[in-house]
């Protein structure tokens, strides 16, 4: 999908984003790992607010209580990464793939699921997700939610729980 980065490139990647993120935008580095690999990487705990994602591959991915708030994830590939407890308050998913994601107490508030592939995500627990939320969605296909919402998606937008198309 894009560059593979080392450990040490994304310590330094990592860095210049806190400093970045300290100086208020005024003297730091903002990191952009778009297009980056990422995949398997551990992340946990990990402060990447107001960082470009954009095209990155975090697939099975540790972002365990990561801060990604004001965080560019679109057409990012989040697939089967464990994002329990992270922040992705103002996070923008716009055509992310979350299917399969952990996503056990995330915080979503503000955030843009706007034709995010959710399919066979646990959104059990998510915090501050709402029909409307769901309703941009382009699948839950196979996803848990909570039963309440899963009835108000059955009745609203049934089409987002059948398997999807394939795309030409």
């Amino acid at each position: 999908m894009g560059q593979e980065i080392g450990p040490e490139d994304l310590c330094k990647i990592l860095e210049d984003h806190k400093n970045w993120i300290r100086t208020y935008e005024e003297e730091g580095k903002h990191a952009s790992l778009s297009g980056a690999d990422l995949s398997n990487a551990n992340l946990s705990g990990a402060d990447l607010s107001n960082a470009n994602l954009y095209r990155t591959d975090l697939s099975c991915a540790h972002l365990n209580g990561a801060h990604l708030n004001d965080v560019e994830l679109s057409d990012a590939d989040l697939s089967d990464a464990n994002l329990s407890n992270a922040n992705l308050s103002g996070t923008y998913l716009y055509r992310a793939h979350l299917n399969g994601a952990h996503l056990n107490d995330v915080e979503l508030s503000s955030a843009n699921l706007s034709g995010a592939n959710l399919s066979g995500a646990n959104l059990t627990q998510v915090k501050n997700l709402s029909i409307n939320k769901l309703s941009k969605v382009k699948t839950l296909y196979k996803a848990k939610l909570d039963p309440e919402l899963i009835e108000q998606v059955r009745e609203k937008y049934p089409h987002l729980l059948e398997e999807p198309k394939l795309e030409e």
